[in-house]
């Protein structure tokens, strides 16, 4: 009887037991799952929930990228050369631009951790640039403060060449006149190279030695050779100095292109020596025409013509004026095609490598 009494009082508490853990069972569940909640398939469906649930006023969006323009900066190169370089600068208003520019010239600016290996900057340290003005003739008048004339006499025309190529990459930009602290200069500070009305393209810039030429009966012209810095392309403009009258202008600058400027330039020679012109240039509506000997080809037989050699003719021949856009020919070839072989099938025009904009 005692045993009876022992076993049922067990089976009693084991029974209060299982009653409490079916009813903590079911609390669990009415927590974690409401009645009127619908099932959750992933863990997707959870985190897009929270974050619908979780939206307010103050959400973060995305920082949007500043919009970039591509500039041509003329700076020094390893070889002492004034050269162009392109970088992507901030879009500024367009009063602000050709400052801008300026401003990435000086040592130390903002072009500093920008320049490639080799290449300085050419305005003295601490120059700032205080105005520009822009006239209706084309003139850019730049105001400059003290610290400009701390340079040394060598580097003066590399100054002025650096700074008048850079603004008249502008195509309403003609000549760049000089002030500094506001007091216009005739002269520059240190050298005193003459700035007359204005500073321009046509004084020239790498300017070779000429001592060979005969200045009276010639003219200067610009030049553009490719060179490279490590795995650097770039182009060098140098000023040559070249005879002919109106009707052979054009094969002596052909000529001049392919002789090159000299070693002392450490330009890249693109050209074959034997290249020649089959035919004599003709200039058309803005478009000069230019057929080549085979040997103008990168590959005989081939209808391909080397990317820099174009670049080469382009650039130079479209610095002229009057000259538009140039269209290169081979004798015996019908079309001629890049590098890359796509088809020159209409003549190839200066912004196909320097795009330009007015300011």
């Amino acid at each position: 009887m005692r045993k009876q009494h022992i076993l049922w009082s067990g089976l009693v508490v084991l029974a209060f037991i299982l009653a409490g853990c079916f009813q903590g069972e079911q609390s669990m569940e009415e927590m974690d799952a409401p009645e009127n909640a619908e099932p959750v398939d992933n863990l997707e469906d959870i985190d897009s929930e929270a974050t619908e649930e979780g939206e307010s006023d103050t959400e973060v969006e995305p920082a949007e990228a500043a919009e970039t323009a591509p500039r041509q900066l003329y700076l020094i190169d390893a070889n002492g050369m004034v050269a162009s370089q392109t970088f992507e600068l901030p879009v500024e208003a367009s009063k602000e631009v050709a400052s801008q520019a300026l401003q990435h010239l000086v040592k130390g600016g903002p072009i500093t951790p920008m320049l490639p290996n080799g290449f300085q900057a050419v305005l003295p340290e601490g120059t700032e640039i205080l105005d520009l003005n822009l006239q209706e003739d084309g003139t850019i008048v730049v105001d400059v403060s003290q610290e400009f004339a701390n340079y040394k006499a060598e580097d003066e025309l590399k100054i002025l060449e650096a700074m008048t190529y850079t603004l008249t990459q502008f195509e309403n930009v003609e000549r760049m006149q000089l002030r500094m602290d506001g007091t216009p200069l005739e002269t520059m500070p240190v050298n005193g190279t003459p700035l007359g009305e204005g500073y321009s393209k046509s004084n020239g810039i790498n300017i070779t030695d000429s001592d060979t030429v005969d200045l009276v009966d010639s003219k200067p012209v610009t030049m553009y050779y490719p060179a490279r810095q490590n795995e650097n392309r770039y182009y060098v403009p140098v000023t040559q100095y070249v005879s002919g009258g109106e009707e052979e202008i054009y094969a002596s600058i052909v000529e001049s292109l392919i002789d090159g400027p000299g070693y002392q330039t450490n330009v890249t020679q693109v050209f074959n020596e034997q290249t020649g012109l089959a035919a004599a240039p003709v200039l058309k509506d803005g478009v000069l025409e230019l057929k080549f000997t085979h040997e103008l080809l990168a590959e005989d037989g081939q209808p391909v013509i080397s990317d820099e050699v174009m670049e080469t003719i382009v650039r130079t021949m479209t610095e002229l004026q009057g000259v538009e856009a140039v269209d290169v020919e081979v004798e015996n070839v019908d079309q001629l095609v890049n590098e890359n072989g796509e088809v020159y099938d209409e003549p190839v025009t200066g912004e196909t490598f320097l795009p330009s904009e007015k300011l």
